[in-house]
């Protein structure tokens, strides 16, 4: 009789994901330590990293479980519409983890289902993870974590995680065959905007352009960042798109649902003239790093790409924005008026 394990390999794999592996909760162990070497080595970073802490302790809150099944599925095969291709981040294009009507959220359910009619309890948080996603991958043997922090396996790092805890003692540790960095490799901290990744395997949490174009507040730091953010609206990909290990990975071959349409509506200028309707219930439900009240950060986050790659075409829009409702828009717009000397 074919072994469990090898039952949920397979049906990860039908449900579109390229690899699947099963550790024990032992595994992600270590995590722990390598956190708080991290928080030391970037001063006062323990505010941000304080919640990952769970994630060394599973027991704490799941004492039922036993073991890890981690799936990664690859996003390499979706194209990017050219017009928002530097300006929002990849993984965020093709985010399956709240979008309904993709195929990697309806598949994600069929395969949690499977895993609930094999008899065992399996529980999941979709959005952030249940554990170490990028550690709990690595110990089963599906890829390994580079020097800019990113989980590569055969199809470099444009691949995304999701794991379940499971309540039975299964293990299926794959051999990995990707090589790891080469030692003296810098080009992803090189080449960082922010000089985020100023360490191999570590980051500035507060001044990477993903974070300060999404959970971040672009005003209070415009001074300090805004240029070195260049024309990034949401996210960056500047660490990934420089790494020789994501050279020529990508397909691109298939359309992720929805997308081209929605690129459609989205420009520097069409983000700074929006409704917050359109911000709030239209683009926020997929980029939803983002909160709903805070529509307003798509538009300081445009206008200071306006200013990094300015055009005559922007001066309207612009100088409209000193009207918009939002205070810190209107501010944005007279710091943007400014800085090009348009007064």
């Amino acid at each position: 009789m074919e072994q469990l394990e090898e039952k949920i390999k397979q049906a990860a794999l039908t449900a579109g994901y390229e690899a699947c592996g099963i550790v024990k909760i032992s595994a992600v162990a270590g995590f722990e330590k390598e956190l708080n070497e991290r928080i030391t080595r970037i001063s006062g970073s323990g505010l941000f990293y304080q919640n990952y802490h769970r994630f060394a302790h599973l027991e704490e809150t799941y004492p039922w479980a036993k073991s890890i099944v981690v799936c990664v599925r690859g996003d390499g095969k979706y194209k990017v519409p050219n017009s928002l291709e530097g300006m929002i981040g990849k993984s965020y294009l093709f985010d399956c983890r709240t979008n309904a009507l993709s195929p990697g959220y309806v598949n994600s359910f069929k395969f949690e289902a499977f895993l609930k009619d094999c008899g065992l309890n399996a529980v999941t948080e979709r959005r952030f993870g249940i554990t170490a996603l990028r550690r709990a991958a690595s110990q089963a043997g599906l890829g390994l974590i580079r020097k800019n922090n990113f989980f590569y396996t055969n199809s470099g790092s444009w691949v995304s995680l999701e794991a379940w805890l499971i309540d039975r003692e299964l293990e299926a540790i794959e051999k990995p065959t990707i090589k790891p960095c080469p030692e003296g490799c810098t080009l992803c901290m090189n080449h960082c905007p922010t000089c985020s990744l100023s360490q191999p395997y570590t980051m500035n949490p507060f001044s990477c352009v993903s974070f300060l174009t999404t959970f971040g507040e672009l005003n209070s730091t415009r001074d300090r960042f805004g240029a070195q953010i260049g024309n990034w609206v949401y996210g960056c990909d500047v660490c990934q798109d420089i790494c020789p290990f994501n050279k020529n990975v990508r397909s691109a071959t298939e359309e992720f649902p929805g997308l081209a349409e929605l690129s459609q509506q989205i420009s520097l200028e069409k983000l700074v003239s929006a409704d917050y309707d359109f911000l709030e219930n239209t683009l926020q439900p997929k980029f939803w790093y983002i909160r709903q009240n805070d529509g307003w950060k798509w538009k300081v986050n445009a206008i200071n790409a306006m200013v990094n790659s300015y055009e005559d075409k922007y001066q309207e829009c612009i100088f409209n924005a000193r009207g918009d409702t939002q205070p810190k828009v209107r501010e944005m717009a007279q710091w943007a008026i400014r800085t090009l000397g348009l007064e």
